[in-house]
Formats: structure tokens, sequence, C-alpha cells
């Protein structure tokens, strides 16, 4: 996941916010493309991871014109990626249990 979609969650989340806090309901269209987004930063994410394992595979199975270096960098984004989406998801549950929480 990279930064720009990690910025577009988070604000989408602030727009989520602002618009609770302000006494209306949140738009539908926002609750749908906030949906949207987070299925396409997993989705790549796990484009990423994928990509990352099958070339990690060539390259041990000796195949010709793969760079270590190459794989390796490979290898590091998807984890730097996965690592971002986790952190994404601990704040989403953080913020649901802040909702949770909420006296009525």
């Amino acid at each position: 996941m990279s930064t720009p979609e990690i910025n577009q969650v988070l604000a989408q989340m602030r727009v989520a916010k602002a618009q609770a806090m302000g006494g209306g309901a949140v738009n539908e269209t926002i609750q749908n493309d906030f949906g949207d987004l987070l299925k396409r930063s997993i989705d790549a994410v796990n484009e990423t991871q994928q990509d990352a394992t099958a070339l990690r595979t060539s390259f041990e199975q000796g195949q010709e014109g793969l760079d270590l270096a190459d794989v390796m960098i490979a290898v590091q984004k998807s984890s730097i990626s996965f690592q971002a989406m986790v952190e994404v998801r601990n704040k989403l549950v953080d913020a649901y249990k802040d909702v949770m929480n909420m006296p009525v």
C-alpha cells in the first residue's frame, strides 16, 4: 500500500468523522467509496506479496535474468506495504473501539 493510498484512507476517515460530529448521517456514497478504497488497497498489497513470492521462487530455482537486488527490493516492498496495511487496520480497530465505548 503506497503512501497516497494510506492518505486517501485517512482522508475518507476524516470526512466520515466530520460528518458524524456535525450531526448528519454519513453519506452512503462515502461509505461505498471508503469500502472500495479499502478493498483496492488490500488487493494491491496482496498482489505485491504474490509478485514478490513469485520473484523469490523464480530466483531460488535459478531462472536466468533475475538479479538478487531486484528480488530483495520486491520482498521489502511487499513487507512494508503489509506493515502499512496492518497499521491502518489497527487504527480502524481503535476507532471502532472508541465509537463503541462512547456513552449514548
